[in-house]
C-alpha cells in the first residue's frame, strides 16, 4: 500500500480506519513518518497526527520500540501545542510505556492528562482506555467518577434532558458505566443515569432516522440548485446531477419498501408524482425521457 503524496487531515482519518487491512501496516507506519519528517503533508501541523498515527500502527503490531519513538517523534513535532491531539498522542504515549512495563513513567504521563476529563469529550476514552492497557481499572473508575461529581456540581441542579444538554458529562458517564461494568460493580445513581441518557439518544436517533425514511423529498430545479450556497447544495447531493440521483435511488429504496402513491415537492412550490412513464418526460424537467435520464441514475 503507497501513500499518495500530500496526504491531507482527512486522508489520515481515513487511513485509520482502513490501515489495519493493509498487506503492510508496518510499511505504511513508516511511509507516515517519512511524509511527517520531510515536510510532505498537505499541511506540516498535520505531523504530530501522522507519527501518531504511525506509533498507533507499530503498537497494533507489538512493534513496542518503534511505536515509542514514532509517538516521542509526534509529541515533539507539536512543540508547545497544548491541545486535545497533543493530549491523545500522550494517552498513546502512556498506553505504551505500560505495554512496555515501565508503569510509572506511563501513570507520571497521565496525570497531567487528568483535568481534562471535565473539559475534552474524548478524554474519558482515550485516558481510561491507557489506564486499562496497564490494568489500572479501578483507577480509571475513580478519576472518572471524581470528573463526574465535579462536572455535576459546575452544572448545578437538574438532570440533563440529552446527551446533547449533557455535554462532555455524557462521555464521563458512559465511559464511567463501561468500566464499572467491566469490574463488576453495583449500579450506582450515575449509572442510571448514564443509561437513561443512551436511552434518549438511541430514541431521538431511531425517530430521526424513521423521519428521514419518510419525509418530503425536495426537489431542486437546476437554476435554483446552481443559486444555493456551497454548504446547502453539497447537503443535496453536491451537482445537480448528484441531486437528481440521490433523489432517485431514494424513491427506488421507498418504492421497493411498499411505499406508493410516491410524489417530488418542487422548491417554490408544486410536486411531481413518481414514478413517469419510461418513454414520458423525465420528472426532472430536463426534456429528455426518463429512461434516458434519472432511471438510470438509480443504478449509479
Amino acid at each position: 500500500m503507497s501513500l499518495k503524496a500530500n496526504l491531507t487531515s482527512a486522508d489520515l482519518t481515513e487511513l485509520r480506519e482502513t490501515v489495519l487491512g493493509a498487506a503492510d501496516p508496518l510499511g505504511v507506519a513508516a511511509e507516515l513518518s517519512s511524509a511527517a519528517e520531510d515536510g510532505k503533508l498537505a499541511d506540516p501541523e498535520d505531523a504530530g497526527l501522522a507519527l501518531t498515527l504511525a506509533a498507533e500502527i507499530a503498537e497494533s503490531r507489538n512493534k513496542l520500540e518503534a511505536a515509542l519513538r514514532y509517538v516521542d517523534k509526534a509529541l515533539e513535532s507539536y512543540g508547545k501545542r497544548d491541545d486535545a491531539q497533543v493530549s491523545a498522542a500522550r494517552a498513546v504515549r502512556a498506553r505504551l510505556l505500560f505495554r512496555a512495563g515501565r508503569e510509572d513513567e506511563a501513570t507520571a504521563e497521565l496525570e497531567p492528562l487528568r483535568p481534562l476529563l471535565t473539559k475534552e469529550p474524548d478524554a474519558a476514552a482515550y485516558v481510561s482506555a491507557a489506564l486499562a492497557v496497564g490494568g489500572r481499572h479501578r483507577i480509571a473508575e475513580q478519576w472518572l467518577t471524581e470528573a463526574v461529581k465535579e462536572a455535576l456540581a459546575e452544572r448545578g441542579a437538574g438532570e440533563p434532558s440529552d446527551a446533547e444538554d449533557a455535554g462532555t458529562l455524557f462521555f464521563l458517564l458512559q465511559q464511567r458505566h463501561r468500566i464499572r461494568h467491566a469490574i463488576g460493580l453495583s449500579h450506582d445513581a450515575h449509572d442510571n443515569l448514564a443509561e437513561r441518557l443512551e436511552t434518549r439518544l438511541t430514541n431521538a436517533s431511531t425517530a430521526t432516522t424513521a423521519a428521514s425514511a419518510t419525509g418530503d423529498l425536495v426537489f431542486w430545479p437546476q437554476a435554483d440548485f446552481e443559486a444555493l450556497p456551497a454548504d446547502e447544495a453539497e447537503k443535496n447531493g453536491g451537482t445537480w446531477d448528484g441531486h437528481r440521483a440521490r433523489l432517485e435511488r431514494e424513491l427506488v429504496r421507498r418504492a421497493g419498501a411498499g411505499q406508493t402513491d410516491l410524489v417530488i415537492k418542487r422548491h417554490g412550490g408544486g410536486q411531481i408524482s413518481w414514478p413517469p412513464e419510461r418513454n414520458g418526460a423525465c420528472w426532472c424537467g430536463s426534456g429528455l425521457k426518463y429512461k434516458k435520464c434519472c432511471l438510470p441514475r438509480s443504478r449509479g
